[in-house]
């Protein structure tokens, strides 16, 4: 005859066993059979866990505290500590109740204490340095947990817990820009995920992330695109839905990336839907994902909207910082993009690249070359040491803006030749035709109207099937900027060009057209797509060429000379 004790024994073994192949419903039912039999701690802690892996929250606190109640009154302490390290992981996921996730990390850290090297010690290390990465962005935190769990894993031969710590390793290596050793660790995971060394599909899934994470840090997005299908499919199999959550936010960037924001825009969407309604604690990165996806569609007002509703999340402050960049307030940029990297350490390398990026471009802008140059020696060397194509790119665009600013276009044009091979070697259609733009205006600078124009008709082909509103207004400006010369003089050669002139270049030229109109140089700035600095420095160059006092002396200079 069975007893109740035996049948609720029952009852946890069929719940375990429909854990193991994924079946979450009869895994609930199992276990909530087992509690009404033997209200066991085990039988709370997997009822927790079916509930977590369906996105019943309320269930899930309650199951859990209430095994993590009854683990203590039973002196289990590495069973109590093992719910408080999920009770942190859910607080933070399902609330945003970041405070309370801390303190239960810190609950187990004290349980912990004395009991003998057990799995929990693993658990709390990997946990510990999830939050510390992402959470804290702090790498080298990171990577000292991160070997705890390995040191922990390899001890007690648990390969599983071994690889996922070494993946966090990776992404960590990866974030401090130490992006050889970390692809180097990367690769091995991978390595151990296919062979089949990983056996459980939550910590597998979470390397997969920790790889597809590190690939987004450093834009290389073959890399990431390769694992989030493999990711996707293993999570559809198992019905994985939190993770499969998350990818789609990663595999959103990918498709971001190489120009299908269509595709973008649906997993973003989807993505984000499922988890407000589970784990509102988890949405604010697909959030600010699918702001940056409508800046550079050139929808702002939305974009800010979004970047609004990921309420803490450190990249809204980033994206607000280049729509105020692509709006021209540029002082603006320069106190976001700062106060942005105030907030992550510097040990943080591969996360502050592109914040670098835009605050060199505004202090150039601003006329702080000084500023921008010392900026561009910190990106220069993140992008020395990560060896990435994306962020080659990037340093050497931010090159290319100091050099226009000092006047010196010939050396601005290698660097944007060199940026626009490296971005078309990295599959990136946005940034090529953005680079194009700065590179059309270089030329013409140079007295190259046919090639510049030729850059800016690329530049259009390049952006219209993205729908980059903005970006096609600049683009098409800097075509009507570049041609205008050519089509007046009946196209002569630059040295001829520049005397037809007056020795002023095309875009002082122009300025100076659109000053005799009476507009100030704020409305010049905003309908040519520059800075107001920008426009006082044409003014400034353009008085001392003709060797007049004032704007209304170079305007009627210039009339008389036939160049209005």
């Amino acid at each position: 005859m069975r007893t109740v004790a035996t049948e609720g024994l029952r009852h946890l073994d069929i719940g375990r066993s429909a854990l193991a192949r994924g079946d979450w419903d009869q895994a609930k039912g199992a276990f909530e059979r087992a509690i009404a039999d033997d209200d066991s701690p085990q039988a709370f802690e997997g009822l927790g866990l079916a509930a977590w892996w369906l996105d019943l929250a309320p269930t899930v606190f309650d199951a859990r505290e209430r095994a993590y109640r009854a683990y203590r009154e039973r002196n289990d302490n590495a069973g109590a500590a093992r719910v408080a390290i999920w009770l942190a992981w859910d607080s933070a996921a399902f609330r945003g109740e970041h405070a309370i996730a801390s303190g239960w990390l810190q609950r187990a850290r004290r349980l912990l204490e004395g009991v003998p090297l057990a799995p929990e010690h693993a658990f709390l290390a990997l946990r510990s340095g999830v939050f510390a990465l992402l959470d804290e962005g702090n790498p080298d935190e990171a990577s000292r947990l991160a070997q705890e769990t390995i040191r922990v894993g390899q001890s007690l031969g648990l390969t599983d817990y071994e690889m996922t710590g070494r993946a966090l390793e990776g992404f960590a290596h990866v974030t401090a820009g130490r992006v050889p050793e970390g692809l180097r660790d990367l690769d091995e995971v991978s390595a151990a995920i296919l062979a089949g060394d990983i056996k459980d599909y939550l910590l597998m899934g979470l390397a997969g992330c920790y790889l597809i994470g590190a690939c987004d840090r450093i834009r290389d997005y073959d890399r990431a695109a390769q694992w989030c299908d493999r990711i996707k499919a293993l999570c559809k199999k198992w019905g994985l839905r939190p993770l499969f959550a998350v990818c789609r936010t990663q595999y959103a960037s990918v498709c971001m990336w190489r120009g299908e924001w269509d595709e973008a825009e649906r997993e973003l969407t989807a993505a984000t839907d499922e988890l407000s309604a589970c784990r509102p604690g988890m949405t604010g990165e697909g959030l600010v994902r699918l702001g940056e996806l409508q800046r550079r569609r050139g929808k702002f007002d939305e974009a800010i909207a979004l970047f609004d509703r990921a309420v803490g999340h450190p990249l809204a402050s980033l994206g607000r910082a280049m729509i105020a960049f692509d709006r021209g307030d540029f002082k603006a940029t320069t106190d976001l993009a700062d106060r942005y990297l105030r907030k992550l350490p510097r040990q943080n390398r591969t996360e502050r690249a592109a914040a670098l990026e835009l605050l060199i471009r505004a202090h150039v802008e601003n006329g702080n070359a000084a500023a921008a140059r010392q900026t561009l020696e910190e990106l220069n060397d993140i992008a020395n040491k990560a060896q990435t194509d994306p962020l080659r790119a990037s340093a050497n665009l931010a090159a290319a803006a100091i050099a226009a600013g000092d006047g010196d276009h010939t050396k601005a044009r290698r660097n944007l030749e060199d940026v626009i091979d490296l971005f078309q070697k990295s599959g990136a259609p946005f940034e090529v035709a953005r680079a194009r733009l700065e590179l059309a205006d270089v030329l013409g600078e140079l007295g190259r109207a046919d090639a510049a124009a030729d850059e800016a008709r690329r530049a259009i082909e390049e952006l219209t099937p993205l729908h980059a509103d903005h970006e096609l207004a600049r683009a098409r400006a800097v075509l009507d900027r570049v041609t205008m010369p050519a089509a007046k003089s009946g196209g002569p050669s630059a040295t001829r060009a520049r005397n037809d002139r007056g020795g002023l270049t095309a875009r002082e030229l122009e300025v100076l057209r659109l000053i005799s109109r009476g507009l100030s140089n704020q409305a010049v700035a905003e309908r040519l797509f520059i800075s107001e600095h920008t426009v006082h420095r044409h003014v400034a160059n353009t008085l001392m060429k003709l060797n007049v006092p004032s704007r209304s002396a170079a305007v009627a200079h210039a009339a008389r000379l036939g160049l209005l």
